[in-house]
């Protein structure tokens, strides 16, 4: 996988609850790869045997310090097996941001988890 600082990421994709689907660039879950996020919502993921990817953490990212909530958001996503992060950069507000990662969430624990 490409990094953010590398050549283009692969893209993908995942449905909302609403049926709206966001597009996403696949990254390798690193901190220095997050620390590069600015305003995007961020999809932890860990995939099957099939190759099948699970979300398991959502969070959106604004500006400015975050080094602490990237760094508790990354451990507990790594927790829970993830190794890639999906990062959707199209919603441009803040409010629009946590919308999305509302659509997302499988569970309401799940989001900002």
């Amino acid at each position: 996988m490409a990094g953010l600082r590398g050549a283009a990421p692969s893209l993908s994709a995942w449905r909302g609850r609403s049926g709206r689907r966001y597009v996403v660039g696949v990254h390798e879950l690193a901190e220095p790869e997050l620390d590069e996020v600015d305003e995007a919502v961020v999809i932890a993921v860990r995939r099957d045997e099939a190759g099948i990817a699970e979300a398991v953490s959502i969070t959106a990212s604004g500006r400015g310090p975050r080094e602490r909530l990237h760094h508790t958001w990354l451990a507990r996503a790594r927790q829970k097996g993830a190794t890639e992060m999906h990062v959707h950069r199209l919603a441009e507000s803040e409010e629009e941001r946590r919308a999305v990662v509302a659509d997302l969430a499988l569970e309401p624990e799940q989001a900002n988890a």
